[in-house]
């Protein structure tokens, strides 16, 4: 059963939460600025409803205890990397913030429709492998508190 307490979160109150980050902002921790990491939670979207896809990144034998760690309530390190990722932030691919948390927004939305008529198809994460609705919800909950946290929003 997927936590309704996640998934109202992703759909209700999240976009309105990176709506009151300061642009210019520094972050707690990290490289990227905050229209980077709106880009990079948008990506993340992307690869969550096969719009973006990567290969496996890690060792076949780590999923176990990469998944553990998704199912659990563990919170991502500050500076957690994923695996592919580049060293650096990715150049910007909006002129602005606000139309950054537009396309994010729409990500997020296309996400709930994407697994809206079949929540057990699953799609691939690099480094957490085929994942379901519900692991996607718990996934991108932990994954958006984590950014949120890193500039100044605590949930």
């Amino acid at each position: 059963m997927v936590n309704e307490i996640k998934r109202k979160f992703l759909e209700d109150q999240f976009i309105s939460l990176v709506r009151k980050i300061d642009p210019s902002a520094s972050p707690r921790w990290g490289k990227m600025n905050a229209q980077q990491m709106v880009e990079h939670i948008s990506g993340f979207f992307r690869i969550s409803t096969d719009k973006l896809k990567f290969p496996l990144a890690i060792p076949q034998e780590l999923l176990p205890k990469y998944r553990a760690f998704l199912l659990s309530e563990k919170e991502f390190r500050e500076n957690t990397k994923a695996p592919v990722l580049p060293e650096e932030p990715l150049p910007l691919r909006y002129a602005t913030i606000e139309e950054a948390i537009i396309d994010l927004e729409k990500q997020v939305n296309n996400f709930f429709k994407y697994f809206e008529d079949d929540p057990e198809k699953k799609t691939l994460h690099p480094a957490f492998g085929e994942l379901n609705f519900e692991e996607w919800v718990q996934l991108h909950h932990k994954h958006v508190k984590h950014h949120l946290k890193q500039f100044g929003i605590e949930i």
